[in-house]
């Protein structure tokens, strides 16, 4: 009888049907702008994607170290910042209220949904750059960090026809 409750509660926790889910859209995923983060700059994007819930808070997602080492278990300052520096200049993010010592936060605002209109931000609609990460472009030392496959019919038949031709001279 607990084996079964506790399998029951393993799913129920596994499979909630309430469930929040963070929605990055592929024009995103296949942006330059993406393709070029790093390992940390992604974890940071999705991290900061996981708060917005779809509706009403795009403009107050958090990003402070105490909140990311507390919530989101970020052991290093440093590297908490470089890559918030790296969202921010490929304007996958962008910054809504800027925080001040000794207690306020800065505020952030991914840039593939709208901009909320809450009490306290900084910046006017007009001026967010929602895909704004689209126009991005590389440095010419900037490397690409991912490559996508290209499956071209012309790219197969020929490598299919390589291996054949090493088939037949192994033989």
């Amino acid at each position: 009888m607990v084996a079964r409750s506790a399998k029951k509660l393993y799913s129920a926790n596994r499979d909630d049907p309430n469930g929040a889910v963070i929605v990055i859209p592929h024009y995103v995923l296949n942006s330059a702008a993406y393709k070029t983060l790093s390992g940390n700059g992604i974890r940071l994007l999705i991290d900061i994607a996981m708060q917005f819930n779809g509706k009403s808070n795009n403009g107050s997602l958090l990003s402070s170290w105490r909140h990311m080492s507390e919530t989101r278990g970020w052991t290093s300052a440093g590297s908490l910042k470089n890559a918030l520096n790296e969202l921010l200049e490929r304007e996958l993010i962008f910054r809504t209220v800027q925080g001040h010592r000794p207690n306020k936060a800065s505020w952030y605002a991914i840039c593939w949904a709208t901009l909320q209109v809450i009490k306290g931000i900084e910046v006017k609609v007009q001026d967010f750059p929602r895909g704004a990460y689209a126009h991005w472009k590389p440095s010419p030392e900037t490397k690409l960090r991912r490559k996508m496959p290209v499956n071209t019919p012309l790219k197969l038949k020929r490598s299919l026809q390589a291996f054949d031709q090493e088939t037949v001279s192994i033989n």
